[in-house]
C-alpha cells in the first residue's frame, strides 16, 4: 500500500561472493609514519619512459579522496565510497598519453583521518598501477617503476573543518610552476620515504565515472569593495568550537590560521551592480580590499577553477554560495565555511580546488595584493547519464521544474544517493528511497542504489551505534552516538522497492539478518500495546513541528514501522512480522484517530498513555501512505486533504490546528497521495505552486519550503519520477517482469512527449490531445509488454509513427 512497486518473496540464501578487484604488481602505501595523522596532502608520480599504446588503465584505490592528472590534464576525481574495511577501485581508460613515451601520471591524496558523515575516518593510503595489456608500466611499491612520493605542503595542514559533517577547508599557499610535477618529467619533485601499509579489501567501483567538464560563469554580477571590521558576533560553529573525541579536527589554538576569521574580518562597504555577460577570456582586476560576485546561472557542484596573474603577493579568497543574501554571498550560510583561501606569490596560476562544493554565485575577494583573474568556472562533479531521459509538453513550467529535478539528481548521485551535495554529501536513509527511484526513471539503472545498500550489508557491525540499529547516514562515523531510529525503517521500504527494481534476490536476501537484528532491536521498545515508545536519540518526522511531537509514543513513526514489518514479511516470507504490522496500523489507527484527524503522539502520565492535542499535516499524510487509513475507511479526512489542503492552506487558514507539512518529506508525499487517486491535474498545479520558486532562485529543488537550508537536495529530484508517471503516463515499469502500464489522465496540456531509459533501450510516450480523442504513440524495449488505461473521457487512438 505504500510503494508503486510490485514486491515478491525471498528465501534465505547465503550472499555471492563480492566481485573480486585485484591489483597485478600494485601495493598500497603511504607517508612512513604519517597514515593516520589528519588533514595530509600527498603527492604521487610516475614516469612512464616507455610509449604507452592504448588501452592503457590506470588503477586506483586511495583513503581518503584522489585526483588524478596525466601530463598535466585533469582525469579525475574519486574513489566511490565504500564501506568500513572496504575500499572501491576506479580504472580510468581514456587518457592523454604521449605515445612517444616520457609520461607522467600525477595522483594528489588528501588524507583526512577525521570522522564525517561524507568520508570515512580511516588510515591513509594509494594504490595505484598503470597498466597496458599484461604489462605493468608503474605501480606503488612494486619494482621496476614505483610511483614515489612527497607531502604537499602548498595545502596547508592545520586548517578548520569546513562543517560539522565534512573534514577540512582549502587554504593553498603557492609559487609559480608548484604544480610542474604534474607535465615535466624532468622535474622531480621532492621525496619522502613511503611505507607499504595493511593489505586492503578491494571491491569494484560500481557506478559511472562521473562527468568532470568545465561550466563557465554566465554573468559578472557586481563588484564592490570591503573594509577591516570587527563582527559583534564570531562565527562559532560546533565545527571550529567542539573540536575532540567525538568530532576530530585540530583543536582552534593550534590552527595555523583561521579561514573564518579572516572571512568575517573583511566586511562589505559597498556593492555596484555590474549585471553583464562575462567571456570566458575576459580578464577582472582585483585590487586589495575589492571583490567581484560572479552568477553561474544555475546551481551547480563542482570543482572551482580559475586562471589568476598577481603582479605582487596576493591573499585571494573565493568564497561562495547557493543564493544571495542582502544582494552579497554569505560564506557562513548552514554553518559551512564556504571559502578556498589562495595565498599567492607574485606569478601565473591554473587555479582548481580539491573539494566538490556546491554554488551559484562566487565571490572573489583580494585580502591584500593585486591580481587579474579570468576563465572563472566550475568543474562539475555529476552522475554523467543524466541527460538520457527527456520530458517535454507545452507547459513550460513543468519543463523547467523537470530540469531541475534532473540538476539535483545528478549533483546528489555521483557514487551514492545523498542528502545534500554540500553541506554534507551525506548518504542518508529515507533520502535515498525517493532519491533511488530517481535514478530508475532517469537513467534505468539501479547502480548508485545498489552501491549505497552493499555498503550498509558489508561491515560486520556498526560501532557507537546500539546492537541491531543502522546508521542514519552512511559512510559515516558518528563517534557521539547520534542516530535516527525510524530512519532505519525507511532503510527496510527501500530494500523492498530496489528488489522489485533489480530482481536480484541473491543480494536482497543477504539483508535478512540485518532485518531481524534491527526489529529485535525495536522490540525493546515496544509497549503493552505492540507500539514503539520512548525511542532514544533523535527521532525525527520532518522538518516541521511534527519533529517536536516525537515522544511518549510517536504516531508517525509506529505507521512507518508497520510499513516496515509488512515490506520485510513479505520481501523474506516472515508471516510473524505481517501479522505485527496488522497489529500495530489497527493499534495505531484506534488510539490516535480523533473525530477526523489523526493525532501525532501520546504522552505518559501517570502510568497511562494520554493522548495529546498535537496534529500535523504529515501525520495525516503518513496515515493514507502507510495504510493507517484509506479513503474508503476515513472519506472525510481524504477529502479535506485533497481539496482544503494544500499549497495555499496556510494563506486560507483553514484548520490552523494542523500544522503545516514541509518538503522534506510531507510535501513529497502528498504528491504521492494525489498521484494514487489520479488526481494528476492537481498535481500539476501544485507542483507549479510549491516548486517553481525554487526553479526561478536557483534551478534546483530545495530541502525545505524555506531558504533556510540546502537548496539543492537529493529527495526532491523524485519530481521527475511525479512527471513521467502522473503527468506523461507511464504509471509503472517493472524492469523484472518486463511490463509497461501507461495511465492517461486529464490534465491540461494538449501534448507532452518523453523518453525513459530501460536498460539501454528506451520507453518512449508521446500524446496529443484534440477536441474528443487523444493520439498516443509509445514503444516499449524487446520483450517488454505494454498495457494502458484511459481515465480521460476522450476516444484513444493509437499511432503507429512518432507525434512530434
Amino acid at each position: 500500500m505504500f510503494s508503486t512497486m510490485s514486491m515478491f518473496s525471498l528465501t534465505a540464501i547465503t550472499l555471492a561472493a563480492v566481485s573480486p578487484v585485484e591489483f597485478t604488481a600494485a601495493k598500497p602505501v603511504w607517508l612512513e609514519g604519517r597514515e593516520t595523522e589528519m588533514n595530509v596532502y600527498a603527492g604521487f608520480r610516475a614516469v612512464i619512459d616507455d610509449a604507452v599504446s592504448e588501452p592503457a588503465t590506470i588503477r586506483v584505490a586511495a583513503s581518503t579522496l584522489y585526483r588524478l592528472y596525466v601530463n598535466g590534464e585533469f582525469i579525475g576525481h574519486g574513489p566511490a565510497r565504500g564501506p568500513h574495511g572496504y575500499y572501491r577501485v576506479d580504472e580510468w581508460k581514456t587518457l592523454p598519453w604521449r605515445n612517444d613515451g616520457r609520461n607522467v601520471v600525477a595522483i594528489e591524496v588528501a588524507g583526512y583521518n577525521a570522522n564525517s558523515y561524507y568520508v570515512l575516518d580511516q588510515p591513509s593510503f594509494l594504490q595505484a598501477e598503470v597498466v597496458s595489456g599484461d604489462t605493468v608500466l608503474a605501480a606503488t611499491g612494486a619494482e621496476p617503476n614505483p610511483f614515489v612520493g612527497f607531502p604537499i605542503s602548498e595545502r596547508m595542514q592545520k586548517v578548520q573543518r569546513y562543517s560539522f559533517q565534512r573534514p577540512f577547508v582549502e587554504v593553498w599557499q603557492l609559487t609559480p610552476g608548484y604544480d610542474a610535477w604534474h607535465t615535466d618529467p624532468d622535474t622531480c619533485p621532492r621525496t619522502a620515504p613511503l611505507s607499504v601499509t595493511a593489505a586492503k579489501q578491494l571491491l569494484p567501483r560500481g557506478v559511472p565515472y562521473p562527468k568532470f567538464n568545465v561550466h563557465e560563469v554566465g554573468e559578472h554580477l557586481a563588484t564592490g569593495t570591503f573594509t577591516e571590521g570587527r563582527p559583534k558576533d564570531r562565527f562559532r560553529d560546533r565545527s571550529l568550537m567542539n573540536i575532540g573525541p567525538k568530532l576530530k579536527g585540530y583543536p582552534k589554538k593550534e590552527l595555523e590560521l583561521v579561514v573564518s576569521e579572516i572571512m568575517e574580518e573583511a566586511v562589505t562597504s559597498e556593492i555596484t551592480p555590474v549585471n553583464k555577460p562575462l567571456n570566458p577570456d575576459t580578464t577582472l582586476a582585483l585590487k586589495a580590499g575589492t571583490f567581484q560576485i560572479l552568477d553561474l546561472g544555475t546551481n551547480l557542484t563542482g570543482f572551482p577553477c580559475l586562471n589568476v596573474v598577481c603582479t605582487e603577493k596576493m591573499r585571494l579568497a573565493l568564497t561562495f554560495d547557493e543564493m544571495l543574501t542582502k544582494d552579497d554571498v554569505n560564506w557562513q550560510r548552514l554553518g559551512c565555511v564556504n571559502a578556498l583561501l589562495f595565498d599567492l606569490e607574485p606569478g601565473a596560476y591554473n587555479l582548481q580546488g580539491f573539494e566538490p562544493h556546491t554554488m551559484r554565485y562566487m565571490k572573489l575577494m583580494a585580502l591584500s595584493g593585486n591580481g587579474t583573474v579570468s576563465n572563472v568556472g566550475l568543474r562539475l562533479y555529476e552522475h554523467p547519464d543524466m541527460m538520457r531521459a527527456t520530458f517535454a509538453c507545452d507547459n513550460e513550467a513543468l519543463v523547467r521544474i523537470f530540469d531541475a529535478g534532473r540538476t539535483t539528481f545528478a549533483q546528489n548521485n555521483v557514487d551514492i544517493p545523498m542528502d545534500c551535495p554540500h553541506r554534507e554529501r551525506a548518504g542518508w536513509l529515507c533520502d535515498s528511497f525517493f532519491t533511488s527511484r530517481s535514478e530508475f526513471f532517469l537513467t534505468g539503472e539501479t547502480n548508485v542504489e545498489r552501491n549505497f545498500l552493499e555498503n550498509f550489508l558489508l561491515p560486520d557491525k556498526f560501532d557507537h551505534l546500539p546492537e541491531g540499529m543502522l546508521p542514519m547516514c552512511y559512510p559515516a562515523d558518528h563517534y557521539d552516538g547520534v542516530f535516527i531510529p525510524n530512519w532505519s525503517l525507511w532503510f527496510v521500504l527501500h530494500l523492498g522497492e530496489f528488489a522489485a527494481r533489480s530482481g536480484d534476490t541473491t543480494f536482497v536476501a543477504a539483508f535478512k539478518p540485518r532485518v531481524e537484528a534491527l526489529f529485535k532491536y525495536f522490540s525493546g521498545f515496544e509497549n503493552e500495546d505492540g507500539l514503539l515508545e520512548n525511542l532514544e536519540s533523535w527521532v525525527f518526522v520532518e522538518w516541521s513541528k511534527a519533529n517536536e511531537f516525537v515522544q511518549n509514543v510517536n504516531y508517525p513513526s509506529n505507521m512507518l514501522y508497520a510499513a516496515a514489518l509488512d515490506t520485510a514479511g513479505r520481501l523474506f516470507d516472515v508471516a510473524e512480522w505481517q501479522n505485527k504490522a496488522a497489529a500495530v496500523r489497527a493499534t495505531v489507527r484506534k488510539q490516535s484517530l480523533k473525530d477526523v484527524f489523526f493525532v501525532d503522539n501520546a504522552e505518559r502520565k501517570d502510568g497511562k498513555l494520554v493522548l495529546t492535542n498535537n496534529m500535523s499535516e504529515v501525520c495525516q499524510y503518513f496515515a493514507f501512505y502507510f495504510g493507517i487509513a484509506t479513503p474508503e475507511t476515513d472519506p472525510v479526512l481524504w477529502k479535506r486533504l485533497l481539496d482544503e489542503f494544500g499549497p495555499e492552506r496556510q494563506k486560507q487558514g483553514v484548520y490552523p490546528e494542523v500544522h503545516p507539512a514541509n518538503a522534506f518529506v510531507g510535501n513529497m508525499i502528498r504528491f504521492e497521495l494525489l498521484s494514487r487517486e489520479g488526481r494528476s491535474s492537481q498535481l500539476l498545479q501544485e507542483l507549479q505552486d510549491y516548486l517553481m520558486y525554487m526553479v526561478e532562485r536557483t534551478g534546483t529543488l530545495w530541502e525545505n519550503i524555506q531558504d533556510n537550508a540546502s537548496l539543492n537536495h537529493g529527495f526532491a529530484s523524485h519530481i521527475v519520477v511525479s512527471l513521467f508517471r502522473d503527468i506523461l503516463g507511464v504509471h509503472s515499469i517493472d524492469p523484472v517482469n518486463k511490463t509497461v502500464h501507461i495511465r492517461l489522465t486529464d490534465v491540461a496540456l494538449s501534448r507532452c512527449a518523453g523518453s525513459i531509459p530501460v536498460n539501454g533501450p528506451f520507453v518512449t510516450v508521446q500524446w496529443k490531445r484534440t477536441n474528443d480523442a487523444i493520439d498516443l504513440y509509445c514503444t516499449v524495449p524487446p520483450g517488454f509488454t505494454v498495457t494502458i488505461d484511459n481515465m480521460t473521457n476522450k476516444t484513444l487512438n493509437r499511432m503507429n509513427m512518432p507525434l512530434f
